[in-house]
């Protein structure tokens, strides 16, 4: 299953409506290694990436770009707006409880969209 962001970045989201088990402990740390900048929850069921952006525009616009990106894998994440520029991302499919190979691929395509941070 090893695979790197460039790998990943090239697949669809598949669609899943729950009956398949989540993703073991040791495929997800592979597929980890393929998106280094997500942090693992501490129960090992989400994947989620922080940023701090410019200012509250740039927040919504790369909100809005993530949710284009989100709508069309047919992968939806939780999005986070806190203290104005304070972005936090968590992907995980909903339907099996924890982590498949659609929440690495849509971390990676995500990765992909450019956002202005704070300096």
């Amino acid at each position: 299953m090893t695979a790197n962001a460039a790998d990943l970045v090239k697949r669809r989201c598949l669609p899943c409506e729950g009956g398949v088990p989540p993703l073991s402990p040791q495929a997800v740390e592979e597929l980890l290694a393929a998106v280094p900048k997500w942090q693992l929850s501490a129960d090992g069921k989400r994947l989620r990436r922080d940023w701090r952006v410019k200012d509250f525009a740039v927040a919504v616009d790369f909100f809005q770009r993530i949710a284009q990106l989100a709508e069309a894998e047919d992968h939806h994440p939780d999005l986070h707006l806190v203290g104005y520029r304070n972005v936090t991302v968590e992907i995980w499919t909903h339907a099996v409880g924890g982590l498949t190979e659609n929440d690495f691929i849509l971390a990676a395509k995500v990765d992909t969209l450019p956002v202005e941070l704070k300096t």
